[in-house]
């Protein structure tokens, strides 16, 4: 054996000559028009997989991603809204010449917005363990 022999060169000869031969046959047996078909099937089949998924939790009476996206959405107005009304009534029991009834359904409306926000946590705890 020659001692001229370098390992490495033949090693990266033969890694260039067999990446030059994989992409000479992928290119004669894969064409651009091939792989953009290949692609288009792809994406029809997950839009079937998707429409499929949304059918099966509409029949099965279970949330979806979108659904819960929308009650999140729904359940954060309403947070707002309630937040806005608060802010009303105290602004109207700075003013009142009555403070102690005021006070008193301001306590009423609070304990009934707690129910609510617990009657929320439900759905939502029950929503999460449906899944």
């Amino acid at each position: 054996m020659s001692s001229n022999f370098n390992i490495f060169e033949a090693w990266k000869d033969l890694y260039n000559q067999t990446s030059n031969l994989y992409d000479e046959k992928i290119m004669e047996s894969f064409p651009s028009q091939g792989i953009g078909q290949l692609l288009d099937m792809n994406l029809q089949l997950k839009k079937l997989i998707d429409e499929t998924t949304e059918k099966y939790l509409e029949l099965g009476n279970l949330p979806s991603r979108k659904d819960l996206a929308n009650l999140s959405s729904q359940i954060v107005n309403v947070d707002a809204k309630v937040d806005s009304l608060e802010e009303l009534l105290e602004d109207r029991l700075e003013s009142t010449e009555n403070p102690v009834s005021f006070k008193r359904e301001l306590t009423d409306l609070k304990s009934e917005m707690k129910n609510l926000d617990k009657k929320l946590n439900q759905i939502l705890s029950l929503l999460k363990t449906a899944e």
